[in-house]
């Protein structure tokens, strides 16, 4: 666990109406509760966009044909470049929530908008981390981490089965 506080930078981008969105404030108010005493920098864009476009970016990096509630892609460095011993960049990645499914799921499970979009933007950043939920143990790891990063905000267990 890093100590003291972290140098952040979270650009939000709109390509989706953003009627019902909540604003630029509480995406960074998100991602800087999910990284604290986890990192020391971090510089990372979200992007809220349509359905067209998030089906285009799931088929294209993940080879499925619709779109999905949030894609995450860590930054990385061009291929062959290696940073001096020593040196360190902040973490960097790029969220992309797609505006008609998270509006969506929201419905269907009954939950305020705000907090499945607080939901996902945590879940977003912790793969941004290196985290996963590829077997049974990482998404029980992953899960328990989302659910008490969300609690810090206020925000009720998302994985609680509703009556």
């Amino acid at each position: 666990m890093t100590k003291g506080p972290i140098r952040l930078d979270v650009a939000v981008g709109y390509a989706a109406p953003r009627a019902g969105v909540p604003a630029a404030t509480s995406f960074r108010r998100w991602v800087a509760t999910a990284l604290e005493g986890r990192i020391r920098e971090a510089d990372i864009a979200i992007r809220l966009v349509g359905e067209d476009e998030g089906r285009s970016l799931n088929r294209h990096y993940r080879g499925k044909d619709y779109a999905t509630n949030v894609l995450s892609f860590p930054g990385e460095l061009p291929e062959g470049v290696k940073l001096p011993k020593g040196v360190t960049l902040p973490l960097m990645g790029d969220i992309v929530l797609c505006v008609p499914v998270v509006a969506r799921e929201a419905a269907e499970q009954d939950k305020p908008v705000a907090h499945h979009y607080a939901h996902l933007t945590v879940h977003g950043v912790l793969h941004l981390l290196g985290m996963d939920h590829q077997d049974e143990r990482e998404a029980e790891c992953m899960e328990q981490l989302e659910r008490d990063i969300l609690a810090e905000l206020g925000i009720a267990d998302p994985y609680r089965i509703r009556d």
